[in-house]
């Protein structure tokens, strides 16, 4: 159920739809969502930021205007606490986005398309150094199912000129942008505790941070590792990342733990902030403080379920309608279910979410980036989609 919706809820329910100003909860921490009343919020999103609030150390939950319900916590949500929650980070460990600045003489998207490489399958042991990946290469250098993707984009609209030379970025640029995180190794990390402890707290918080560490290097290199092989396919220089950013993490500062799960770091950093693969994303500047967990925003967030995008998609759209957006990019996605449920229509609004972060001064928008060629899956060799 929508925030807007809440209001003809019964009184218990309506003040959980309180949004730039803390909200009850059961224990003692505070709750904030930095969301307007006429953005997409569901209760159950809510519901959850409660839950977490009534946890034991917890001191403060700080949700976003991407926020939605997801397993164990909400997603986009940074949690404060005196008490490490792995769960509140969750499986995928160091999932994050990068920006790399992308040069190629001709830009052709339709062509472009076909030539990028089957990132399903992992990387040749050849092209990187194990010792630098802890001795975890299980699906190094590729992007993963659900929202992760690749993205060959172009500079939009300059919408800050000081930060966007700060950068060195200029309108029609082109950028690559990768979000995926550290594939298996988050996922065994989360189940070694789970399988003893559940949702508990962790028992030795110092283990968990080195592992959680690591998963959260690891993630940054698959970024890179798929960036450079996308660059290779598609015949591109590679530039350093302009951004690389970590949204599902957990730092430790003078024994309090900050748990962001879909939550970006937002205190004095650049994020690139998702839309979908039929709208623009933006690059902002973030600038959040104590009362947003010095956090923000980590792209549009879901409004429906996956199961829910399915069945709405296959009544409204067809395959090939999905793999060409109203942008006039090209979609790569061999999974037919798989391209229902990451339809545009099951996300939010970007622009939405992008005005709540302005409105609550969590961060300034630099620029857009529009979508030539968004890569989720490989197609198979006739080019029609895989079937579950």
């Amino acid at each position: 159920m929508p925030a807007r919706a809440l209001m003809a809820a019964p009184e218990s329910q309506r003040n959980v739809t309180v949004m730039p100003y803390p909200m009850p909860s059961p224990g003692g921490a505070t709750v904030t969502v930095f969301a307007s009343p006429g953005s997409w919020i569901e209760s159950s999103a809510l519901e959850q930021c409660r839950q977490v609030a009534a946890l034991d150390g917890m001191l403060h939950v700080a949700g976003m205007p991407d926020l939605h319900p997801g397993k164990g916590a909400p997603i986009g949500g940074a949690m404060l606490s005196t008490v490490l929650y792995p769960h509140l980070v969750g499986s995928d460990i160091g999932c994050g986005i990068a920006v790399y600045p992308f040069g190629l003489r001709k830009v052709v998207p339709e062509r472009l398309a076909r030539k990028f490489p089957n990132l399903d399958a992992e990387a040749d042991p050849s092209e990187y150094n194990a010792e630098e990946l802890a001795g975890y290469t299980d699906g190094f250098g590729t992007v993963g199912r659900g929202n992760h993707f690749v993205e060959l984009a172009r500079i939009g609209d300059i919408l800050e000129p000081v930060h966007a030379e700060r950068l060195g970025i200029a309108a029609d640029d082109l950028v690559l942008i990768v979000h995926s995180g550290s594939r298996g190794l988050g996922e065994r990390i989360l189940r070694s505790h789970t399988e003893v402890h559940g949702a508990g707290p962790a028992a030795d918080p110092g283990a968990y941070l080195a592992a959680h560490d690591a998963a959260v290097r690891w993630g940054s290199l698959n970024r890179r590792m798929i960036a450079e092989r996308v660059a290779d396919a598609l015949g591109a220089q590679l530039g350093a990342a302009l951004v690389d950013e970590c949204h599902n993490l957990v730092v430790e500062n003078d024994g309090e733990y900050l748990h962001r799960k879909g939550a970006a770091r937002g205190d004095g950093r650049d994020v690139l902030i998702a839309g979908t693969r039929g709208t623009r994303s933006y690059l902002v500047a973030g600038h959040a403080g104590a009362d947003a967990n010095y956090s923000v925003a980590h792209g549009a967030g879901r409004k429906m379920s996956r199961a829910d995008a399915l069945k709405r998609g296959l009544a409204k759209h067809t395959v090939e309608e999905l793999r060409r957006t109203p942008l006039g990019s090209h979609v790569v996605c061999g999974d037919r279910q798989l391209l229902f449920e990451e339809a545009p229509t099951a996300y939010k609004r970007i622009e939405q979410v992008i005005g709540d972060l302005v409105d609550h001064d969590l961060a300034t928008p630099i620029c857009t980036t529009v979508p030539l060629v968004t890569y989720k899956t490989p197609h198979t060799r006739d080019g029609r989609e895989k079937r579950r």
